[in-house]
């Protein structure tokens, strides 16, 4: 049997992305109208999907959690805007952005490189664009996102980010 032939980088190209201002977000129906209010869109009420506005972003990662996304830039002043529109309602707001950084995964084999480390089924019909998950790329625990049929973000904690892109490196010239 021939060895297969690595992917051409239009199949699968991985590259990082600019970090971004991240918040762990946590809170009643309240507390999400709020939230969603001075973040400028309607965090999303569906099990597993983002809302954008721009370049802000809000995934639903379970009941009252979300990771909100803006650029880094925005970060100070978002908090504050968040802080001050959530007042004395019940929530917590917890910012992450210093642990954790984004790759994108794009091309007609980006699932097929990523479902050699992930056991979600990510034909488009299952995991549809928008969708989005907490989940694992091996060993590392990951925030899983499709932005497009094709593009994949990954949210990794910054200490795993070797490993998964070193492993996604391999996995794409094994296919």
């Amino acid at each position: 049997m021939a060895d297969a032939m690595p992917l051409e980088a239009e199949e699968a190209e991985l590259r990082t992305l600019p970090r971004m201002a991240q918040f762990v977000f946590r809170g009643g129906a309240e507390a999400v109208r709020l939230a969603g209010g001075a973040l400028g869109l309607n965090l999303p009420q569906q099990a597993c999907r983002a809302a954008e506005a721009g370049l802000r972003v809000g995934l639903w990662l379970g009941p009252d959690e979300w990771l909100l996304l803006a650029p880094a830039g925005e970060g100070e002043a978002l908090e504050a805007a968040l802080e001050a529109a959530l007042g004395d309602e019940p929530h917590a707001l917890v910012g992450v952005g210093h642990r954790g950084l984004a790759i994108e995964v794009r091309g007609a084999r980006a699932a097929d490189v990523l479902n050699a480390g992930c056991p979600l089924d990510l034909d488009e019909a299952a995991f549809p664009v928008g969708m989005c998950t907490r989940t694992v790329l091996c060993k590392a625990q990951i925030v899983l996102w499709r932005t497009a049929p094709d593009v994949f973000c990954l949210h990794v904690w910054r200490s795993f980010m070797p490993y998964v892109v070193t492993f996604l490196t391999e996995a794409r010239a094994r296919l």
